[in-house]
Formats: structure tokens, sequence, C-alpha cells
């Protein structure tokens, strides 16, 4: 139903108040103003229009989508590590200072995990219940979300602060290393909420169809920690404590224009303060689908401690530096395919809400191609120019000379990276929990943490804790996509062809 003829079905219904209007048709007190005086409400229907993933070609709103997003994960990517490049080039002493933030990497995974639940876990029950026009039950679901990060968010600052010390030897550190992770991670933990909601909420604003807004949440937040980090670090001369300060001023500036474009009027489905409140039901599926994106992220966080740990006993804190560059450049060449990946995740699963299975089909043939494409590129480029992609977060000669053999090893076969986000992505955008939550745990609990301990042990030393990720990569992609097209990929094919026969019996 268009929305003038929405407004005009609530008037005949009941008496209302041009609160209660705005409130039931989820837009906003000034938009039923301008239609009751004559002014109308021009933009409404078109901006529907943009926003519906029934709609055109799919791939071009996947490209839409994916582009903004990609150009977001890129800017997210300076968020990341643009305090690592900093670090690096501090002259004296910057190996131990990249090794101590090196060493917090785990708790931030740890942080980001929980993001991942109750931030990713609703997006694609979102897109569900917008694509089969159900914004009310979206708008429970994203009030629902919020709330959730926010009370893990505080509960995870408290415990932060609580356990730093034990969590912090427990990861790898060392006496020495210890001071600049203690340091660093003292003032990051006051941007957690900052940092959840950020991240949690551009989710929305993506499956919404505003990936530009959702863009601009992270340019702005990465612009000023890229102004702000050699002020504090080099001008202030705070060092690492300079790094961390600018990151959490940063996240705050996101975590704030993501807030204001949520509550404010051009949201299609707004953040109200009535819907902000934990249900058991909502939290439940909220759970069910973002569980597998935690585990990932969790797992991250086991695979980064058995990996500092490992590499404290059979290298030290150089190779604990090493494997921090390492993971560095990973993320330059992992945001971009992310970005496609989450381009792809709203259009494919608004089209499922919708029964659209020809345009889930060929969302999910798009991705995969594409991802391919870029991680084949992304692996060449690693192999052709080490040097360069280990420079730029380090000067140190001899660090360089140890650590461009290891990283050789650790992107071979880069390139199946992209089954994996093809067959996890497809799970997740389809509802299909249960392998989502398989395939996190396979690649990196099953086969990563235990190669991680045993390489080392069977003759390879350090360089076994670099093996352990091609490996995961090759069995773990491979499988994921396989079993993907033999389940969810199967059972599209299927609906359409019962589409197609039902269409032809109706003619």
């Amino acid at each position: 139903m268009e929305f003038n003829e929405k407004l005009q079905e609530l008037r005949k219904q009941k008496a209302l108040t041009q609160e209660e209007l705005a409130e039931k048709l989820f837009v906003s007190r000034t938009a039923v103003s301008k239609w009751e005086s004559g002014r109308g409400y021009p933009n409404i229907e078109s901006l529907k229009a943009k926003t519906d993933f029934s709609e055109g070609p799919v791939w071009k709103r996947i490209v839409a989508q994916a582009i903004p997003l990609t150009v977001a994960q890129l800017v997210q990517l300076l968020y990341n590590v643009v305090d690592r490049i900093y670090l690096g080039h501090m002259g004296d002493g910057d190996s131990m200072a990249l090794t101590g933030v090196g060493l917090t990497f785990p708790v931030v995974s740890l942080i980001m995990a929980f993001t991942a639940l109750f931030g990713n876990g609703g997006v694609p029950l979102f897109s569900i219940k917008r694509g089969a026009g159900d914004d009310e039950a979206a708008g429970r679901i994203l009030g629902n979300s919020f709330a959730l990060l926010l009370v893990s968010s505080l509960i995870l600052t408290v415990a932060g602060y609580a356990f730093a010390r034990p969590v912090l030897f427990a990861f790898g550190a060392g006496e020495s290393s210890y001071a600049y992770a203690k340091e660093y991670l003292d003032i990051y933990l006051l941007g957690t909420v900052f940092s959840m909601l950020a991240t949690g909420m551009n989710g929305y604003i993506n499956a919404q169809g505003f990936p530009k807004i959702g863009m601009w949440c992270v340019t702005l937040g990465a612009a000023c920690n890229i102004a702000l980090d050699p002020v504090f670090i080099f001008g202030l001369r705070m060092g690492v404590s300079g790094a961390a300060l600018a990151t959490v001023i940063s996240q705050a500036v996101s975590a704030i224009w993501a807030l204001i474009f949520l509550t404010g009027k051009r949201a299609l489905i707004p953040l109200r303060r009535s819907n902000i409140k934990i249900g058991r039901s909502i939290t439940k599926d909220i759970c069910k689908l973002g569980v597998s994106n935690f585990i990932m992220q969790g797992t991250t966080c086991l695979v980064q401690v058995t990996c500092n740990s490992t590499l404290q006993t059979y290298g030290g804190d150089l190779y604990i530096g090493i494997m921090t560059v390492t993971n560095s450049v990973r993320e330059i060449f992992m945001l971009p395919v992310m970005g496609i990946v989450s381009g792809a995740q709203p259009v494919i699963s608004f089209n499922y809400g919708a029964k659209r299975f020809e345009r889930v089909r060929s969302g999910i043939r798009f991705n995969t191609l594409i991802g391919t494409a870029y991680t084949l590129i992304a692996w060449l480029l690693v192999i052709l120019f080490p040097s360069f992609w280990f420079g730029i977060f380090s000067d140190d000669a001899q660090m360089a000379e140890l650590g461009i053999k290891a990283m050789k090893v650790y992107f071979f076969g880069f390139v199946f990276m992209s089954l994996q986000f093809a067959g996890q992505s497809t799970f997740q955008a389809l509802g299909d929990a249960k392998h989502a939550v398989f395939f996190s745990l396979l690649r990196k609990a099953i086969i990563v943490v235990p190669l991680t301990l045993l390489l080392p042990k069977f003759g390879l030393g350090v360089m076994g804790v670099f093996a352990a990720e091609p490996v995961s990569n090759i069995v773990g992609g491979a499988v994921c996509y396989l079993t993907m097209r033999m389940t969810v990929y199967r059972e599209i094919n299927r609906k359409i062809k019962s589409d197609i026969i039902t269409e032809n019996k109706n003619e």
C-alpha cells in the first residue's frame, strides 16, 4: 500500500494525532504534516523504489550496495591499521610497541564477537521482515539489537578493566611487551560502547538501502583517526596511549553519526525509544543467526591467543610483531571482499523474504564470482610485492627480513577464502544458522588451532604457526562452499523449478 493510501485508511478508521500516525507509519511527524497540509511527501515512494531489492538487475543492486560498502570497508581498514602504521615507524622501540598493540587483538576480537552476535545477527531478520512488508516487526528487531549492544558493551568494559593483567599474559605477553599492551588497552576500553554501536548499527543503515550513509559513518571516524593519530602519537608524544585515544574519539564520531541517522527523518524504519528493549523471543532469533558471526569472531580471538602464545614459545616478541604486521596486511585484502559480501547479503535476504528465488540464485552466483576474482588478484599482489606490503607497517630491517618469508607462507591459497565467504554469507542471508555456525567452527577452531599447536612440533618450528592458515583456507573454504551448493542452493533451484511449473499451469 502506498504511503498516502495508508495515511487515508488510518484517518478513516480512527481519529489519530499526527504523532500517532507517524508512529504507525514509521515516518516522522513532519511527513504527516506535509501531506495533510497539501504539500505532499514527494520523497517517500521514490525512496522506497530505490531500496526495493526485488526490482532491477540483481548484480546492479548488489553493486549499488557493495561499492559504497567496499569503500567503507577500505576506510574501515584505516581505522584498524593506521595506529599500527604510525607505531611501526616511531623509531627506537617501534617493534615492541607494535608487538604490544598486537597482543590486544584478541581483546578487540572478543568485543567484535559480541558486536557481531547482537548487531549482525539481527540484520538478516530485519531484511527478511522488510522484504515481507512487516515494517513494525523490523522496527522491534532494530530496537532489540540496539539494547543488546548497549548492555553488553558496558559489561565488557567493566570485565576488561578487572582482568586486563592476567588476560594479557595469558595471551602471550612478555614483561616488556605487557607495558605497551596495557597502556593501549586502558584507553581503548573506554570506547567499547562507541565501537559496538557504530559497527552494530551500521548494518541496519545498509539494510534499509542507504549504503552511502553507512559509508560515511565509517569514513568520518576514519578521517578523525588519521588526523588525530600523528597529533597524539608524535605531536603530543603520547605514543601508544595517543593511538588508543585517537581510536576512541573516532569510534565516538562514527557511533553518533549512525544514531543521528537511525533516529532521524530519513530512515525508512527508524530507531524508536518504544522499541529499545530486550525481548526474549527476538533476542533468541537474533542470537540464532548472530552466533555464527560470534563464533567467527570468537574463534578469531582463540586463534590469535593460540598464535601469540605459540609464537612467544618458539620465536619470542619479534615474531608476535611479525604476526601483527602479517595480520594487518591480511586486513587490507580482506576488507574489500567483506564489503562485497555485505552488499550482497541484504539483497539476497530481501529477495528470499519476497520469494524471488531466481534473484536469490543470481545474487549467490555474482557474490561467488566477484569474490573469487578479487582474492586471486590479492594473493598475486602479496606474492609479487611482499616487501612493499610489509614496509607499510614497519621499518625494522630484522623484522622485515624474517617477516617476508612468513607472510608468503601465510597467504598461500588465499583465493580459497572467497569460497568460505560465499558459502558463509549465503547460509547467514537465508537464515540457515546451523550450517553457518558449523563452518565458523570448522576453519578456525577445528583446523587452525590444532595445526598451530602441532605443526611447530613436527619440524616446522615458528613457520608452522604461519602454515596453519593456508591449510585452513583450502580445506575449510572448499568444504563450506560445496556444502552450500548441495544444500540451500539446491533448495533454491527446486523452488525456482516449482515456481516455473506453477506459472505454466496458470497460463
